[in-house]
């Protein structure tokens, strides 16, 4: 049986709490008569989004439901939330005035549903399409939305739409973004910048030649994303025939010799400037809904700065290798060698024609071919895709103070001042934070800066080591242990000794007329663990003293030994003041070696300020998200509940933990806490689950604890 209809004074009660009317003099009783006369589901519906608006700001709140009524007449419920949930984002993002424009401008809003609805949103898609594009040949390039909402590239960067919503469907405005990223690296990959748009256009019609220059363009690289991606190149002739493109791409019949030309494999820019005067104006086509536009101007800008950059790094680097190679055939090794523009280094190719792949080329000098490191190989890739070969005023090694590489580097704010003065996030990493009473996140609420810690070089950890030499080395057999026993491996084509089994079995086939297996060996092997571990370290204020203590002590003997598992691991420590300062030390990246540097970086882990911790959370998930592992661990050692000078306490800073845990568990993270806190049992089970804390009742027993802990969780 439905539930009968909240009274009018049922409303006003519930309306009177939400807008706080003792402070805001709001008046109820208008709101309350439109939802007075709705049935008991959509009161419900209202009054409940009206009360988590409430919790962003009580005037929102109420202009929401004035206007909740004509918004559930013009859109589902799904979408109603999405528009209030639009407006909390604006006032975060911008204050009261635009957020009350998102309410009362409910036409526009409605009017654009179907780009909401359908439309791709960069925003979430750049996850896909960065890598996507990362993992295309040629030089390393980034994407970013563009501000006038069309795509173009500056030969760097990848500029997308923030929305793009061409089609009915949300799959197939993607594939628009991803064929949209295809064409533009095509665009840098194969050459088009290559061409000389200051003499094309110096005409008395450059925008006719610049239509030609992309008509020609579209053909030719349409090839190569072709023979490059045919999965994709279908992808995109499908889309052509949805958005219609693929009737205004019909060339005239006596194109076939232009087109087959700009088809063939070795077809080039030469290619395009040669066919430039074969065609008229009727034979011009539009561009379609992934090719972009043409931006010279900013390419011109981009393109001159990197390439006198890339000169300098490159003609250093080759000096660099010229003084190697000085070194090594001297008997002189303590003096320094001298290399000068005299010095010609000369380049090698597998084939005659060089190609856009550092790895068919190879340096030479004096006869001599050179090992090039991997910072080389990019800056001849990237050089490469520029020019289609290597100038050769590039390889002339760079004499005595030629360059002055401080002119080329980008200025960087130092981590340690950033907080000074004015408040920015220059710099920084943005994080969601989930609003439980609004049941919705903050977008790009909290700011996370990565800053170092420096390496204190006493004898804490010599201390450390002595204080507990018996335990660790009860630890350091019982991880042993954990290493795993040889296993007996079969069949194997080289091993350590004959398969008995095997060969018998071989030589039957051999009887019988079948071809012998090289299969007949065994050889012992270890099982291998595929384990990555983060250890996120509480420095707050509230640790200083013996629990800071306890928890470096802790660190140094699990450090020396999961050195003996081989587990990967890092530590990180966090801390910060308010939404807008969240500070992570990294003391031990998964990247980096176990040394005394990382020894002085844990003896010189110090209390800070508060535990905010749902951002350092979201962090290390990300960071997890960019490494392979079966076992994914993320072990907190922290003093107390998640807490921070503004807001981030209590509820909202325990809910705001348990989403980003939830978070990090979606993504195959095994997140557990170890604590301190007497009251921990408390509010850990609700943020962790039953089984995935501990709760340590003696400080001076963390150490041992720890590492018991990480010993069950890995096996």
């Amino acid at each position: 049986m439905p539930r009968p209809a909240l009274t009018f004074e049922e409303i006003i009660e519930r309306l009177d709490v939400y807008f706080d009317v003792e402070f805001t003099f709001i008046k109820s009783e208008q709101a309350a008569e439109l939802i007075v006369q709705q049935t008991r589901t959509t009161q419900d519906f209202i009054l409940d989004l009206s009360k988590r608006i409430a919790a962003t700001n009580e005037e929102l709140s109420f202009q929401f439901t004035l206007n909740a009524i004509r918004a559930l007449d013009a859109m589902d419920r799904h979408m109603v939330e999405a528009w209030a949930m639009t407006a909390t984002d604006n006032y975060d993002r911008k204050g009261l005035t635009p957020a009350m424009t998102v309410i009362r401008d409910l036409d526009n809003y409605v009017h654009n549903a179907h780009i909401n609805a359908c439309g791709a949103i960069l925003e979430e898609e750049i996850s896909v399409l960065l890598p996507f594009l990362q993992g295309l040949s040629g030089r390393k390039l980034k994407i970013a939305e563009s501000e006038d909402n069309t795509a173009y590239t500056d030969t760097e960067t990848i500029y997308l739409p923030a929305i793009t919503a061409l089609l009915e469907e949300s799959k197939d405005n993607f594939l628009i973004y991803k064929a949209s990223v295809a064409f533009l690296w095509a665009q840098i990959q194969f050459g088009t910048f290559r061409l000389p748009f200051e003499e094309i256009l110096e005409c008395d019609d450059p925008d006719s030649q610049l239509k030609k220059v992309t008509t020609l363009e579209t053909i030719r690289l349409e090839a190569c994303i072709k023979r490059e991606l045919p999965g994709l190149y279908r992808d995109m002739q499908m889309l052509k025939k949805k958005t219609g493109d693929d009737q205004e791409h019909s060339y005239p019949d006596n194109w076939q010799h232009i087109t087959e030309r700009l088809s063939a494999d070795d077809a080039g820019i030469e290619d395009t400037l040669n066919f430039m005067a074969s065609i008229d104006e009727e034979a011009y086509v539009a561009p379609c809904c992934y090719h972009g536009t043409l931006k010279l101007d900013q390419v011109t800008v981009v393109m001159s700065k990197r390439i006198e950059k890339e000169k300098a790094y490159f003609r250093i680097a080759l000096s660099e290798l010229a003084k190697e190679s000085l070194k090594k055939n001297s008997d002189e090794t303590d003096i320094e060698p001298e290399v000068d523009a005299s010095t010609i280094f000369n380049i090698k190719t597998k084939d005659e024609q060089q190609q856009i792949n550092s790895g068919t080329i190879e340096l030479e000098l004096e006869g001599e071919l050179m090992p090039i490191p991997d910072h080389v190989k990019e800056l001849i890739t990237s050089i490469i895709v520029d020019f289609g070969e290597i100038p050769p005023e590039h390889l002339h090694a760079a004499g005595p103070g030629e360059y002055d590489l401080k002119k080329y580097e980008d200025e960087m704010p130092n981590p340690d001042d950033v907080w000074q003065g004015t408040y920015h996030v220059e710099g920084a990493e943005l994080y969601n934070e989930w609003n439980f009473k609004r049941q919705h996140y903050h977008k790009n609420w909290c700011v996370l800066r990565e800053l170092e810690i420096e390496p204190e070089y006493d004898d804490f950890v010599d201390r450390a080591l002595d204080k507990h030499k018996g335990l660790l080395k009860s630890l350091r057999h019982t991880f042993e242990i954990l290493r795993g026993e040889d296993k007996l491996l079969k069949k194997q084509v080289h091993g350590d000794d004959v398969d008995i089994d095997a060969l018998v079995e071989a030589y039957a086939d051999v009887k019988s007329g079948m071809e012998m297996t090289d299969r007949l060996f065994t050889k012992m092997h270890k099982e291998e663990r595929n384990v990555a571990v983060i250890f996120m370290v509480d420095m707050s204020g509230s640790t200083k003293g013996w629990i800071n203590e306890a928890e470096r002590e802790s660190l140094i003997l699990l450090c020396e030994v999961i050195q003996i598992l081989g587990d990967r691991f890092a530590i990180y420590g966090f801390s910060g003041m308010t939404r807008t300062r969240c500070e992570l030390f990294k003391i031990k990246a998964f990247d980096e070696e176990y040394d005394d540097e990382i020894k002085g970086r844990i003896s010189n882990i110090q209390p800070k300020d508060y535990t905010r911790m749902g951002v350092f959370i979201r962090h290390m998930t990300r960071l997890f998200n960019e490494i392979e592992a079966s076992t994914k661990l993320l072990i907190t050692i922290s003093d107390g509940k998640p807490d921070d000078y503004d807001t981030y306490r209590g509820e909202y800073g325990v809910e705001d933990t348990r989403q980003a845990l939830y978070e990090a568990h979606r993504d195959g993270i095994h997140p557990y806490c170890i604590t301190i806190d007497e009251e921990a049992r408390e509010y850990l089970p609700h943020m962790y689950g039953a089984a995935n804390y501990s709760v340590i009742d003696d400080v001076a027993q963390l150490p041992r604890k720890v590492s018991d802990i990480y010993r069950r969780l890995t096996t």
